[in-house]
């Protein structure tokens, strides 16, 4: 049940590029392919810079 009322905030956080966690602004960096950016809270992310989006980390990317 919390899935389905927590998946969609999230997903509306994200696209406002903010984290899903503390709610701050995660920053936006440049690069090529994928762009690693890591919140004061701890949380990964991983930003496009061709479609400006932002989603979370897999586990094998974190490493």
């Amino acid at each position: 049940m919390f899935k389905n009322l927590l998946g969609p905030v999230q997903a509306w956080l994200l696209s406002q590029g903010k984290c899903v966690g503390c709610g701050k602004l995660l920053p936006v960096k440049e690069g090529e392919g994928m762009v690693r950016v890591d919140c004061s809270c701890k949380r990964i992310y991983m930003y496009d810079p061709a479609a400006k989006k932002y989603r979370r980390a897999l586990l094998h990317e974190i490493k």
